[in-house]
């Protein structure tokens, strides 16, 4: 064996003492990425925390509206949850393949001396031993290449270890590797559900809001009917009531008067009660406006500047304007009983004048209302008419 390859081989020797295979690497940016897989960690366990904190108020909402809101707050949660788990999944497979990476260079650069000594012995062990009996200084160089193997012994066996433990990590990262990838597999499916599952929660609820909206409209329609048959049957019911009252209350009237039971009326006298204008009628009592308005009494399409006058007797108590019907007048008939006229155009009397049927009370505007009461309710004053 020449002294070159004695040299040669001494060299690999050293270097495989110098080489350290248990240095510790560097910082590098995986820690950036670590930090992120963190953050998205806590940022998945904040949102599920709220999204089960939103379920349990959905569940305890007795409105259904109120519920409907909250659970879709919390199947929005959710969808932050998967998405933050989906991020921090993916950090931890960016870790992992820069650390496996980064193995793998440490290991070649680490490997390299010792394939250079394998190399090297694996030459002596081809070379036949009677050579170096026959070359000139090949006993003196196995020698040394001996002495220098026993003393590297124990380093080499050390980097060995340190080279069975580098290959121990590796296979650590390539598992832990391909279950981060897994598990970010499983992130994405769970986030496409949640995603999914959202979509037809909102789904429902807006058939579900479609559906009350249109209960709603016909369980107003109906209550609507409902009210105008109501008020239509506590008319009737009123009239009925009060036409006794009615009846003795005109009794006491001056002039001749339908007697209770009699079959024909007086042929002479004044009735009970006359219109206060002459025209054309307009609305009827209990007639319904487009407004949905219901009449309270009769109004009439007289002739502007006619005389309007009082139809029964009684006491001025109002004659002023009011805004939007013009001059009004109120005449009180005594015991409940009281006239409204508005629409007037100009009044000939004062608050506090006893007056007597026909008595003037002023001029028509375009239109004259006429309403009759009993203690404030409007009666049909038709049933008063001669």
């Amino acid at each position: 064996m020449g002294v070159g390859r004695s040299l040669g081989i001494a060299a690999a020797l050293v270097a495989i003492a110098v080489t350290g295979l248990l240095a510790q690497p560097q910082p590098d940016p995986t820690q950036q990425t670590a930090r992120t897989a963190t953050e998205a960690t806590q940022a998945a366990k904040a949102a599920e925390a709220r999204a089960a904190e939103l379920d349990r108020a959905a569940a305890a909402e007795r409105d259904s509206e109120a519920r409907a809101r909250a659970e879709q707050a919390a199947a929005a949660q959710r969808i932050k949850a998967a998405e933050a788990e989906q991020a921090a999944a993916e950090a931890r497979v960016m870790l992992l393949d820069r650390l496996l990476a980064r193995q793998r260079t440490a290991f070649a650069e680490r490997q390299r001396p010792a394939l250079e000594l394998v190399a090297a012995l694996q030459a002596m062990a081809r070379r036949p031993a009677v050579l170096a009996l026959a070359q000139p200084g090949s006993a003196q160089d196995l020698v040394h290449v001996r002495a220098t193997l026993a003393s590297l012994l124990p380093s080499i066996r050390a980097r060995s270890a340190s080279v069975r433990a580098d290959l121990a990590r590796s296979r650590a990262l390539r598992t832990a590797t391909a279950g981060a990838v897994a598990d970010l597999r499983k992130r994405r499916a769970d986030l496409e559900a949640r995603r999914v599952a959202a979509l037809q929660l909102e789904a429902q609820h807006r058939l579900r809001a479609m559906t009350l909206g249109r209960d709603a409209l016909t369980e107003s329609d109906r209550a609507l009917a409902l009210g105008e048959t109501a008020r239509d049957l506590a008319a009737a019911e009123d009239r009925k009531l009060t036409a006794g009252q009615v009846r003795s209350d005109l009794l006491a009237l001056s002039g001749p008067l339908p007697r209770p039971g009699t079959a024909t009326a007086p042929a002479r006298g004044a009735p009970p009660y006359r219109l206060p204008v002459a025209g054309r009628l307009v609305t009827g009592f209990g007639e319904v406006s487009p407004a949905g308005v219901r009449a309270r009494g009769l109004t009439f399409d007289g002739t502007p500047g006619r005389e309007v006058v009082a139809p029964a007797a009684g006491t001025i108590a109002y004659a002023a304007p009011f805004a939007g019907y013009g001059q009004v007048v109120i005449v009180d008939h005594g015991k409940g009983w009281t006239s409204l006229l508005s629409g007037l155009a100009t009044l000939a009397v004062r608050p506090g004048a006893a007056i007597g049927q026909g008595a003037p009370l002023g001029t028509a505007g375009p239109r004259v209302t006429v309403e009759l009461r009993r203690r404030g309710q409007p009666l049909d004053l038709t049933q008063l008419l001669d």
